[in-house]
């Protein structure tokens, strides 16, 4: 192993990741597993996406052998994207916030739809569906991981949510103050003064 220190090394090692953020690894995400990686505290054999070649990669960098992927993990196989079935989607938005990269696209009480292009295959959109609306198919041929843009749109994802999650903190907090000013006129038991 390199004597680089733990950021430095993390980054290289991530740089090797998909970068499907699917969490199969059992971390949130590729640079957490990388991270983790890097502490030593993961093997090199936990991303079912990347499969032999990201083993064999990582094994390089580190100065390991190359470990079978770990079927705890999952199993490698072709790319897969996911796809909606208009007929059964209900609209019900659940999909849209685990998507690392925003690659469905929709809004409460509408259809969603797959943006074909983006998707990483990392199904996490299937646990959170009510009705099982959505299935994973083989990728297109023409469909190629490209982990540097899988990189950007996550980012662009961890960003995006961030700012909703302080909006909607900003919302609640502006509804409890005003609730505690209207609330100033009523005693205890619900009785008027």
């Amino acid at each position: 192993m390199s004597g680089a220190p733990a950021s430095a090394l993390a980054a290289d090692i991530d740089a090797r990741l998909p970068q499907t953020q699917c969490t199969r690894c059992g971390y949130a995400g590729c640079a957490p597993y990388a991270a983790a990686i890097a502490a030593g505290e993961a093997e090199i054999d936990r991303c079912p996406p990347g499969g032999a070649a990201t083993i064999a990669a990582l094994a390089q960098l580190l100065g390991r052998a190359p470990l079978p992927l770990n079927p705890a993990c999952g199993t490698e196989g072709p790319p897969r994207i996911a796809v909606i079935d208009e007929a059964r989607c209900i609209g019900c938005a659940k999909c849209l916030a685990p998507c690392p990269v925003d690659a469905i696209v929709g809004a409460p009480k509408h259809l969603h739809a797959v943006l074909e292009a983006r998707c990483t295959g990392c199904e996490l959109c299937l646990p959170p569906c009510p009705v099982d609306c959505i299935e994973m198919r083989p990728a297109p041929p023409a469909q190629r991981n490209d982990p540097e843009l899988n990189r950007a749109r996550h980012a662009a994802h961890r960003i995006r949510a961030a700012r909703y999650a302080e909006e909607r903190a900003r919302e609640i907090a502006a509804k409890k103050a005003l609730a505690g000013r209207a609330g100033g006129g009523v005693m205890s038991g619900g009785a008027s003064r």
